[in-house]
């Protein structure tokens, strides 16, 4: 691939080991009748072109829109690959809280590995995130909240860790889409516990200025009002770049590996091999730190954003 970075960008393709799914077009009208925007995207490939190049790549059918590339939509509605596996983290949070919900509900302790490790999670982002940052009343009407952001982010990184899937939080939409529903909450519980006018009057401190200091008030309004935009941006930045600067490190280390590939000394290229698969395992484990972390500090943050807007400054 021309693009390095294309492997870590959401496609409209899923990329596998080339054994395991090869094309066999006999004739560029074979190409174009199941896939026209690939010969339009590239008219001067020829089929051997098409069959290596898309080998190993599962395209995702798009019932709803047209492509302009395997990244790239030309109209409509496309479904990408990070949507998919979206879909598939939120089935599988359903699938194992319903049945932890099943085991809760008999009332008995806690038994077996997995039992213990999401019921202990459960109460690590009750304990430790939601009260702190909104006191015990305001916690019980967030925490079901704040623990579907917490596995919903955590297992969106821990899937980017997976081979031949990827992070869906390494892409702005899915990042920026989570810091909304945060934004959402903050402005419609804030409402509805000062109302209107009062929640937005809640984001100047309270202050006993006399009444020529007044007019002060404006510009602080604005601050404020400003502030409360953009950390909910920054909310969103923030995931997204720690999970593409991991990526981006493992890509860079790996790709030494290529690098060393063109130099004709064999013993070069093993002492490079090495060093590269040795490093790139280490980092996974601190990618695998990390997936934990930036969970745990998209969901504090989110908790600290709403627990603002619910009570007075």
């Amino acid at each position: 691939m021309a693009e390095p970075i294309l492997h870590i960008k959401d496609g409209y393709f899923f990329e596998v080991p080339k054994v395991l799914w090869r094309y066999h077009f006999e004739s560029i009208d074979d190409v174009k009748e199941q896939y026209p925007f690939l010969v339009k995207a590239h008219p001067a490939a020829t089929v051997a072109d098409f069959n290596r190049g898309l080998s190993g790549k599962i395209i995702i059918p798009q019932p709803f829109a047209t492509l302009e590339n395997l990244h790239d939509k030309a109209s409509g509605f496309a479904i990408s690959k990070f949507m998919i596996l979206e879909v598939v983290i939120g089935l599988v949070l359903v699938f194992v809280f319903s049945w932890l919900a099943q085991r809760i509900a008999t009332g008995g302790p806690p038994r077996g590995k997995l039992w213990n490790l999401f019921e202990s999670a459960l109460l690590f982002v009750r304990d430790e995130v939601a009260l702190p940052a909104m006191g015990k009343h305001d916690a019980e009407r967030f925490t079901p909240l704040l623990w579907t952001m917490f596995f919903f982010v955590l297992f969106c990184n821990l899937f980017g860790l997976l081979p031949w899937l990827g992070a869906p939080t390494g892409a702005f939409a899915v990042t920026f889409g989570l810091a909304c529903v945060t934004f959402a909450t903050t402005l419609v519980s804030g409402i509805k516990q000062f109302g209107f006018v009062g929640f937005w009057l809640n984001l100047v401190p309270h202050m006993e200025l006399p009444w020529w200091l007044v007019p002060l008030k404006m510009p602080i309004f604005a601050i404020e009002l400003l502030s409360l935009v953009i950390k909910h941006i920054i909310l969103s930045v923030r995931l997204l770049a720690n999970m593409v600067a991991g990526h981006l490190v493992l890509l860079g280390i790996l790709g030494l590996i290529a690098v060393a590939a063109d130099r004709p000394s064999t013993a070069h290229w093993l002492m490079v091999a090495g060093i590269s698969v040795t490093s790139s395992t280490l980092f996974s484990f601190l990618e695998l730190f990390v997936a934990f972390l930036q969970a745990y500090v998209f969901t504090f943050l989110s908790a600290l954003f709403i627990g603002a807007a619910v009570h007075h400054h």
